[in-house]
């Protein structure tokens, strides 16, 4: 499974890259993100909640950055077991640009599954993780363009659930929180492999 994407966020790289390294912005932005915690400057691990199809378990994830070159890039490794429900593991290669007051976020993301995931075909596991990264990406620039507001941000009512596939199920809502607090590391964290994480989870299965 391969995914190559540019996203197009509303702040400039600097702020960008900051909110990457920011441990709440991220678990704030992932969909069906339980569990972040830093293990290292440069690795982490996540337990994400992600339904693909018939198949819903808990994914916990370790991952680990390379290749950094503040701000600009860094490639994130991971992987995932979801028990019964299968593997993810993959890596995914990410880049920001300025361009003008914005940022061009590019990734190029490939990930492999098995056990039951790998039952269920490449069009269901690849619309999951598209629809995954798409709601990573909708949270994510909202916080970082400062499109909500500070009540919005600062109630946490509004926790990550379980991401539903193509089942027509529920969307999941997630966690609106600010990207202050910071994780005192540099992280991606991507997968964006975990964002990214979450393409690795279906991830994308980081």
């Amino acid at each position: 499974m391969e995914m190559n994407a540019e996203r197009r966020i509303s702040a400039n790289k600097e702020k960008v890259w900051e909110a990457l390294n920011d441990i709440e912005t991220l678990k704030a932005s992932i969909p069906g993100c339980d569990v972040m915690d830093a293990i290292s400057d440069t690795s982490f691990n996540a337990q994400i909640t992600a339904k693909v199809g018939p198949v819903k378990a808990k994914f916990k994830f370790d991952v680990t950055l390379t290749d950094i070159d503040a701000p600009n890039s860094y490639t994130i490794n991971g992987q995932g077991q979801g028990g019964a429900a299968g593997f993810a593991n993959g890596s995914a290669a990410v880049s920001l640009r300025e361009d003008g007051d914005e940022t061009i976020l590019t990734y190029h993301a490939k990930a492999k599954v098995g056990g039951k995931l790998a039952q269920l075909g490449s069009r269901l596991i690849d619309g999951t993780a598209q629809k995954m990264a798409d709601e990573f990406f909708g949270t994510f620039s909202k916080i970082v363009g400062g499109d909500l507001g500070d009540a919005e941000i600062d109630s946490g009512e509004v926790r990550s659930g379980a991401v539903d596939g193509l089942e027509g199920g529920p969307e999941s809502t997630m966690a609106e929180m600010p990207p202050t607090k910071k994780a005192g590391f540099d992280v991606w964290a991507w997968l964006v492999g975990v964002g990214l994480l979450t393409i690795l989870a279906a991830f994308y299965l980081i």
